[in-house]
């Protein structure tokens, strides 16, 4: 995406940051830059503007949802799980799904992926 105008800050470089700017975890330097290209770039201002929106619809209508105890609980320990495996450097499951037999025969079984 380009208006055609030459900037400082390229276009692609800017969408690249878009969210580190929409949820403000970029350096002042940087959101000043990308204010900079905002304000010269009209095609990067309206998908800024779209992304905003977005991201308001999603926190207006999921974010009185509590998280369910339990979800949270695995979630976390997935993550654990994921990084104790990094460390080590063993390759760590990804998924476990119980697949039934195809031909009906036996007790279902498990595949596991791996990263």
């Amino acid at each position: 995406m380009s208006c055609g105008d030459p900037h400082d800050t390229e276009c692609g470089e800017v969408l690249d940051h878009l969210y580190e700017f929409l949820d403000n975890e970029m350096a002042e330097g940087d959101c000043a830059k990308l204010r900079v290209h905002f304000e010269e770039c009209s095609p990067c201002l309206e998908k800024y503007g779209l992304e905003q929106a977005i991201k308001a619809l999603i926190k207006r209508s999921c974010g009185c949802d509590d998280t369910p105890a339990d979800l949270r609980g695995k979630v976390l320990a997935r993550i654990d799980s994921i990084r104790s495996g990094q460390r080590s450097g063993a390759p760590v499951p990804v998924a476990e799904v119980a697949v039934d037999d195809p031909a009906g025969h036996g007790a279902p079984s498990t595949l596991a992926a791996t990263e």
